[in-house]
């Protein structure tokens, strides 16, 4: 292991230890310490639930309602996962229970993966062009992703977002999608050629 590594999983050790110590705080009755893992996780919880909803009312409610579902289970949690990875879960299967319920659109936002890209071909290729001609090719690049995107399935769609704009790794998409690694990546896959062959002709101008 290198030194980086090493150093990053001894960051998420820590940051693991610290959590399970608020929630062993609040499973003791201190609810005022369950307001820390509020406002630690909330942007990144938001950020989420924004991403599959792309509303940012329903993001706001849903994130909320994740949070006191996660409250109210929090003397199940006996830290066999993350918390982190325990809330995720628990907003993800929220958010989709809500999308299948009200069979919305769901929109990627595109600010924050020009903000924020990580290894996609796909999306590289699509922000570079947002990067060059931003004013007035960004409706129209939002559209046409909005429209692949469409034609993924939600669980498809789930392992995009996740791991494309929130930057998690396969084993805690696993983790949150109760799925293996292999399935995570399987899934990610599918959903590229998939995206490739949606926007084969808007990549190749």
């Amino acid at each position: 292991m290198t030194g980086a590594l090493a150093a990053s999983s001894a960051s998420h050790a820590a940051e693991a230890d610290t959590d399970m110590a608020l929630v062993r705080q609040v499973q003791a009755g201190e609810v005022s310490a369950y307001d820390k893992l509020v406002v630690k996780y909330r942007e990144r919880l938001y950020s989420v639930v924004y991403n599959l909803t792309g509303n940012r009312e329903d993001a706001n409610d849903l994130a909320q309602e994740a949070f006191i579902k996660a409250f109210r289970s929090i003397n199940l949690f006996r830290g066999k996962s993350s918390f982190f990875t325990w809330l995720y879960r628990i907003a993800v299967n929220n958010t989709l229970t809500h999308l299948k319920r009200n069979r919305m659109r769901r929109f990627l936002s595109l600010e924050k993966v020009d903000e924020e890209v990580h290894s996609s071909d796909i999306l590289e290729k699509l922000t570079a062009r947002t990067r060059s001609d931003k004013p007035t090719l960004m409706r129209e690049l939002q559209e046409k992703l909005n429209e692949a995107l469409q034609k993924l399935s939600l669980k498809h769609r789930t392992v995009v977002v996740l791991f494309e704009i929130e930057g998690l790794s396969h084993q805690e998409i696993a983790e949150i999608t109760k799925t293996s690694e292999g399935t995570v990546r399987s899934r990610l896959h599918y959903a590229k050629q998939q995206l490739q062959a949606s926007l084969k002709e808007y990549l190749e101008q």
